[in-house]
């Protein structure tokens, strides 16, 4: 087995891909846990009395290849996994389940940290060490230190089947998306489709020894079939495979692995002393409570659903003039929508692509990083990476002091999940006197470069592009002490603020004009453009409202209530569904089955929060406008205040101190024209 420490000496000391074979990462991590509970037990046998620096600065640095490799696999099974490293997960999973709970179940270790937690008003710490010590106790108290040895048998035997059962309902969703093609070969199949969505699937077709046009269930291949093609019945096939799933009562069905998800979890929070799943995790959530979140989930439905209403009944009447469409249904909704955007904006995805070259895309979000918070971008080519296409960059700040290395992987494959994320391979941290800087990535699933086109964005490719690098944002410009606290390392719930803010950037034309310009001719994106993305910008908003506000009520129906009842998850998810509903009900979809973000990621009792996320960036985004989108001002009291102070204070703390006020919805609602429309 290879020396981790010579694995990692390497530039940057960056993940060292190539030096690991598939069948190392068992036995590295397996070492790499023993070590770390070495580490544990020299802070437990301590016979000097607990200490903040002795207990929860030693807890704090403890593990760390163990981290890293953690991070370098799971990022492998999501991104470029087969059925070798989908095995290895199904057996590294449970363990690594099993050593937190080792770690939070250590009765001798729990004392330790109860006893300095219990001398906190005699310590002298700052905020962010009075966090982690808070942290760190409840990581303890939340997790079942306090609970009998039979009980913590119990919850251990309930946390290794439930790494399990995430791991196998991801598997089961990107074995389906990767057991679907529509294969064509009469041209009259593809009419509307554009061009390049053309040509992609010609190329696909050719990679498959096929004549004609292959679309598959990757989101540049699905999105632009069911927003372009003309035939309709074709674009039912493709929307019913896409919806359904892990609902095909097969091998790769998930509905019991949902059931199963939620009743253990359900059981967990009980065993732990909370009422539900998500009252254990909104605990540790702005939001706090269920209640909140339901409330706020109302609220927002009270104001959308009367806009949503009417922009239905106009994308029916469109419907019905155009092509005598008497039933709008889901597989409709997108080629409508386009279509009634091209009528009242004349504006079409298609015409913005040429202007939305990948390249210059990244060079754009670079620059506008450059102009807000002085980061400068050098690609570099000597550092290891786990696929050709990912692209790695040494960012420094204007000093020319090295800031973070960040990865970015933009193009979909067989073993990389549908998507788009961010992560890290190394977090940033203070010891010893030295600022240790973080590695970050960005994954998405762009349209790949044909023979004749680079790759082209779509204008929605480009704000999910922005979205991952705000996260990327939030993690290269991290500046604490402490890893746990560092970066995107927040509350779930005040995660997506800096990605979402980003966002609003594509809108301007100030930076528009950085990055948007043809591909072939180099003309920049004209400003009549500009004007129609800005008023189109809103177009359709309560609908999108709406269908956001159906998954976090999804969400909070699984996790809110007890559902070891629940016996149907399409009977459960119709009703949880019932008051956003502006389609017909389609019996062979299933949300459930396939939403990875609540059974795989880690959105459980937490996809409100990108609505929540959405206030709080309408809102700091209105002094972006009121002061100047580059203002430096309020560039640099963003990044000091909430990008580089990760979750070292409450969430609410750091934004009032940003903002000097708590967040109004006014603004959202402003941003989405639903004041407007509700009036």
């Amino acid at each position: 087995m290879p020396d981790i420490r010579k694995l990692f000496d390497t530039i940057y000391e960056s993940a060292p891909f190539q030096k690991i074979q598939a069948a190392d990462y068992l036995p590295l991590i397996e070492n790499e846990i023993q070590e770390a509970k070495r580490e544990i037990d020299l802070i437990t046998s301590n016979t000097q009395s607990p200490t903040f620096k002795n207990t929860i600065e030693a807890l704090e640095f403890s593990g760390k290849y163990l981290d890293r490799m953690i991070s370098m696999f799971f990022n492998l099974n999501s991104a470029e996994t087969n059925d070798e490293i989908q095995k290895l997960a199904q057996k590294i999973s449970p363990m690594l389940s099993e050593f937190g709970n080792d770690i939070r179940l250590n009765q001798k270790l729990f004392q330790r940290v109860e006893a300095v937690y219990l001398q906190q008003k005699e310590l002298d710490l700052n905020a962010e060490q009075t966090t982690l010590l808070e942290n760190r106790y409840k990581s303890f108290a939340r997790n079942g230190a306090a609970l009998s040895e039979d009980k913590k048998n119990k919850l251990r035997e309930i946390d290794k089947k439930l790494s399990s059962l995430s791991l196998k309902f991801g598997e089961n969703v990107l074995a389906e998306t990767n057991a679907f093609e529509l294969h064509l070969t009469d041209e009259k199949d593809i009419s509307g489709i554009p061009e390049g969505a053309l040509e992609a699937a010609k190329n696909l077709a050719e990679s498959k020894d096929k004549e004609g046009w292959v679309f598959d269930l990757n989101y540049p291949s699905l999105v632009p079939f069911l927003t372009y093609a003309d035939n309709r019945e074709l674009r039912k096939k493709m929307l019913l495979a896409s919806g359904s799933k892990g609902f095909h009562n097969d091998e790769l069905d998930n509905r019991e692995t949902v059931l199963s998800i939620t009743r253990l979890r359900f059981e967990r929070a009980n065993l732990l002393g909370y009422k539900t799943h998500a009252h254990y995790v909104l605990e540790e959530r702005m939001a706090k409570t269920p209640g909140k979140v339901n409330d706020f989930l109302k609220e927002l439905l009270e104001k959308a659903k009367p806009a949503a209403q009417k922009e239905f009944m106009q994308l029916q009447d469109f419907a019905r003039e155009r092509d005598g469409i008497e039933q709008l249904e889901k597989w409709d909704g997108a080629y409508y929508t386009e279509k009634l955007k091209q009528k009242l904006f004349d504006l079409d995805d298609e015409k913005l692509k040429p202007y939305f070259k990948l390249e210059n895309v990244v060079l754009g979000v670079f620059t506008i990083a450059h102009q807000l918070y002085d980061l400068n971008f050098e690609e570099v080519h000597d550092v290891d990476t786990y696929h050709e296409d990912v692209k790695t960059y040494k960012v420094t700040d204007n000093s020319g002091n090295f800031t973070a290395l960040f990865y970015a992987d933009f193009f979909p494959r067989p073993g990389k999940r549908n998507g788009a994320w961010m992560t890290s391979y190394k977090p940033q941290c203070i010891k010893d006197g030295i600022n240790d800087r973080p590695h970050i990535s960005i994954v998405c699933n762009f349209t790949k470069p044909t023979k004749t086109k680079p790759s082209l964005l779509t204008f929605n490719e480009v704000t999910t592009l922005f979205h991952e690098f705000g996260h990327a944002l939030h993690g290269m410009l991290a500046n604490t002490t402490y890893p746990s606290l560092s970066g995107t390392s927040v509350y779930w719930d005040f995660v997506e603020l800096p990605s979402q803010v980003l966002e609003n950037w594509c809108y301007e034309k100030e930076a528009l004009k950085l990055f948007a310009r043809h591909y072939e001719t180099g003309e920049d994106l004209p400003m009549e453009y500009v004007e129609k993305i800005r008023k189109s910008s809103s177009f359709m908003e309560g609908i999108q409202t709406l269908r956001q506000l159906s998954f976090g009520l999804l969400d909070m129906s699984w996790h809110g209530i007890d559902p070891t009842t629940i016996k149907d998850v399409k009977a459960h998810e119709n009703k949880a569904f019932s008051a956003t509903n502006l389609y017909p009900e389609t019996p062979e979809t299933c949300m459930s089955t396939a939403f990875s973000h609540i059974f795989q990621g880690g959105y459980s009792s937490g996809y409100y929060s990108y609505k929540w996320a959405e206030v709080l960036d309408a809102d700091a985004f209105e002094l972006f406008r009121e002061k100047g989108i580059f203002n430096k001002e309020v560039a640099v009291s963003f990044k000091e205040n909430i990008l580089s102070r990760g979750g070292t204070e409450d969430p609410m703390i750091l934004y009032k101190r940003f903002r000097g006020q708590e967040p109004k919805p006014d603004a959202l609602l402003r941003r989405a024209g639903l004041l407007e429309k509700v009036s």
